[in-house]
């Protein structure tokens, strides 16, 4: 990825290297027919496009399955049951993901369509998994679309609204940018719907009990989210090192506008997304085992380049894929940690090897490094 200045607050989405965007189901879903907004959605569409030609890597996180779906199995009027909503979502999934794929396709633009769960951001390898697909989409310059998978969660295991779903995205990913898209612009001192005293709020650097206070109540209807979820989600995203903006979606070419600075709410973090990642992996994660580099590996890291499985003498402990390992050089002195792309038993197989011999080796096409320098932090 190319360094960039870092995006801040004020400048709207200049500078935005990943931008993931939440959509909610009352911006894409008209209540009263369960029909799609197609005419905002194309506009949506014309302002991705936008970003995209200018180097932006978009991933959009859409709620909408289960409004769309409820109306086609003749499910309006009344609260769904769980296995009701699964079925809905099941139904509306196929026409969201063609109303996606068509429009986004005016551009030119590929779609792909990415089902997750809980379980899939806090599991390692099934995170690991996930990223790795995502980043991989954005990389052949296709545009992800990610809703909850719910057609096989559980009320126990469900996040219940997208825009926590969002920031764990965001996370995942290491982007530096996320957007929720509502039906207000930004936070408030209190309820603006029924206090007119409320002031907006254009700036949050951390979420303190005096910001939580200022949410209010989800409004009625298809969403499920409300401040305090965004509240929730945009401490997902300072922690991970992603700015965040409630911006006011309802209007047509919602990201042009907050491009051109129109009043949101930005949430902005202290530390950029791989910083944050880096510091998570360097104190967050325990090591499992360790990988023993030559002097070759040594000077590669020092240069700030990825570790390769030909620079990798020995391979210590019984570690699965996504663990953290201890990085040490042959004296064993420790020079850092890491997640590794290879199980143990595999790390032992293509250790000295070059990375093109990996997928004979193997059996089965790998990364080219053990460790990728975004997942590898060195000791001070």
């Amino acid at each position: 990825m190319a360094a960039v200045s870092r995006p801040v607050a004020g400048t709207g989405l200049v500078g935005a290297r990943r931008l993931v965007v939440k959509i909610g189901s009352a911006l894409l879903v008209d209540e009263a027919s369960g029909r799609l907004r197609r005419p905002w959605l194309a506009a949506l569409a014309d302002d991705i496009a936008g970003l995209a030609r200018r180097g932006t890597g978009v991933v959009l996180v859409s709620s909408g399955a289960v409004a769309v779906g409820r109306e086609q199995l003749g499910l309006v009027g009344r609260p769904l049951r769980l296995e009701e909503q699964q079925a809905a979502a099941a139904a509306g999934q196929i026409r969201l993901a063609h109303a996606y794929q068509e429009i986004l396709g005016w551009h030119g633009i590929t779609v792909a369509q990415v089902l997750l769960t809980l379980e899939d951001t806090e599991n390692r390898r099934r995170h690991l998994n996930a990223r790795a697909t995502i980043g991989q989409l954005l990389s052949l310059g296709a545009l992800p679309v990610i809703n909850e998978n719910d057609t096989v969660t559980t009320a126990e295991i469900r996040y219940g609204d997208n825009d926590r779903l969002a920031a764990r995205v965001a996370q995942m990913i290491s982007a530096d940018t996320l957007v929720l898209l509502s039906d207000v612009d930004g936070l408030y001192t209190a309820d603006p719907r029924s206090d007119p005293a409320a002031a907006h709020v254009p700036q949050v650097a951390e979420i303190t009990p005096a910001v939580l206070a200022m949410a209010g109540e989800a409004p009625p209807g298809n969403s499920s989210g409300g401040m305090v979820t965004k509240l929730e989600a945009a401490r997902i995203a300072l922690s991970a090192g992603c700015r965040m903006a409630i911006a006011l979606g309802t209007r047509r070419h919602p990201l042009s506008a907050l491009d051109g600075d129109a009043r949101a709410t930005w949430f902005v973090p202290a530390a950029e997304p791989l910083t944050a990642r880096k510091r998570w992996i360097a104190g967050s994660v325990a090591p499992v085992g360790a990988l023993v580099i030559d002097d070759g590996a040594v000077r590669a890291l020092g240069q700030g380049k990825s570790l390769l499985p030909a620079g990798v003498v020995a391979v210590d402990g019984a570690f699965e894929r996504g663990d953290a390992v201890l990085i040490r050089d042959r004296a064993g002195t420790v020079l850092g940690r890491g997640l590794s792309a290879y199980t143990a038993g595999d790390a032992a197989r293509i250790a000295g090897h070059r990375s093109g011999e990996i997928t004979e080796i193997l059996g089965y096409s790998g990364r080219a490094e053990m460790i990728h320098r975004d997942d590898l932090v060195l000791e001070s």
